[in-house]
C-alpha cells in the first residue's frame, strides 16, 4: 500500500451552491431558493440546500469516495439510536462530478455549541453518556474478519492495520526528507513503531464496526440534545478502541467521553499507547493525503504520544 498526497483544485463556493441547487431540483424535484456552504475536507465540499426541505449536498472530489460513503452511512444508520442522515440520491451530476444528497440533522457541531462547552459537569456528562451509548450500539455490529466495511477479509486486527501504520511511516519519511514534515512528528512515528509489538500485544478478539471520526465536530447538538451523527471516515470492522481516540480531539478531556466509555465498557490494558498511537498515526495521514498540517491537532498528540512511549521503558 502506497499513500499519496492528492491534489485536487476545488471549485469556488458560489459555483458550488449553484450547482447543489441544481442538484436538489434535478434530483428531487423541487426548488430550491437558497445554499450555503457548509465546510468540507480536504476531498469535499458540503452545502445546506433549503427547499420545501432542508438537504445537504456534498461534492466528492477525489475517486472512489462516493460509493464507499454512502454504503457507511447506510451500514451505520442500522445500529446507532443516534440519526445518521439518510441518502436520498447518490450519483452524478449533470458535470459529471461524484455527489450525494442527504438529509439535513437539526442543530450544529457541538464543537461549536459554546452553551454545551462551558455546560456545567453534570450536563457535559449527559452529553457524554447518549454518545457513549449510541456509539456502544454500533460496535455490536460484529464481523468474522477485519477490514474496510466494503471487503473485509483479514483474521485478526494487526493483519489489517500493521501494513497500513507502516505505509504511513513509510510515506512520512518521503515528506520528512522533502523537507514537509517536522522532524518531532517522524522521531514519535519512528519511535512508536518501534514498540509495535510491545503497545499491540493483546489480541483483538471482536471485529466491531466503526464510525472512524467520531470527535465533537460530528456530532450535531439542538435544544440541549444530541441530534445526530455525521461524516463518518475510514469505517471498518475494527478494533474498537480505535473509534475513540477521537473522543480526545479537538477538546481534549473537556467532555468525559472517552473516560466514560472505557468506565462503561471496559478497555484493553495497552489503552493509552493505543489510542496514542491511533491518533498521532491517522493525523500524519490526514497531513500526506491532504497537505495541511494543523498544529493546534497535531501538537497535543505528538507530546502524548511521547509521554505514553517514555510510560512503556
Amino acid at each position: 500500500m502506497e499513500i499519496k498526497r492528492i491534489t485536487i483544485e476545488k471549485p469556488d463556493k458560489k459555483t458550488g451552491a449553484k450547482a447543489a441547487c441544481e442538484l436538489v431540483k434535478e434530483k428531487m424535484g423541487e426548488d430550491a431558493f437558497r445554499a450555503r456552504y457548509l465546510g468540507g475536507g480536504s476531498f469535499g465540499m458540503a452545502y445546506g440546500v433549503e427547499g420545501r426541505k432542508s438537504y445537504v449536498v456534498k461534492f466528492l472530489l477525489a475517486d472512489g469516495m462516493l460509493e464507499k460513503e454512502t454504503h457507511d452511512l447506510e451500514l451505520l444508520a442500522k445500529y446507532s439510536p443516534v440519526k445518521i442522515p439518510e441518502v436520498y440520491f447518490s450519483g452524478k451530476t449533470s458535470s459529471g462530478t461524484d455527489a450525494y444528497i442527504m438529509e439535513r440533522i437539526p442543530g450544529k457541531s457541538a464543537l461549536y455549541s459554546a452553551g454545551l462547552f462551558y455546560a456545567s459537569a453534570r450536563k457535559r456528562a449527559e452529553f457524554a453518556e447518549v454518545v457513549t451509548s449510541a456509539l456502544n450500539s454500533i460496535h455490536q455490529c460484529t464481523n468474522p474478519k477485519f477490514g474496510d466495511t466494503m471487503n473485509p477479509n483479514l483474521d485478526t486486527w494487526t493483519e489489517y492495520y500493521m501494513p497500513f501504520a507502516e505505509s504511513i511511516l513509510r510515506a512520512a519519511e518521503k515528506y520528512f526528507e522533502r523537507g514537509e514534515l517536522r522532524p518531532d512528528i517522524l522521531e514519535a512515528m519512528r519511535l512508536a513503531m518501534n514498540k509495535f509489538e510491545v503497545i499491540f500485544s493483546e489480541p483483538v478478539e471482536k471485529a466491531v464496526l466503526i464510525h472512524g471520526d467520531l470527535n465533537v465536530a460530528n456530532i450535531m447538538y439542538a435544544g440541549g440534545k444530541v441530534t445526530g451523527f455525521i461524516d463518518p471516515l475510514n469505517s471498518m470492522y475494527a478494533d474498537r478502541e480505535y473509534d475513540l481516540f477521537q473522543f480526545y480531539n479537538l477538546t481534549g478531556n473537556r467532555f468525559p467521553l472517552g473516560k466514560m466509555y472505557t468506565e462503561k465498557y471496559g478497555a484493553s490494558e495497552m489503552y493509552s499507547a493505543k489510542t496514542a498511537f491511533y491518533a498521532l498515526y491517522n493525523e500524519a495521514y490526514c497531513v500526506i493525503k491532504s497537505g495541511a498540517l494543523f498544529p493546534i491537532i497535531m501538537d497535543p498528540l505528538v507530546k502524548n504520544m511521547f509521554t505514553e512511549l517514555k510510560k512503556l521503558k
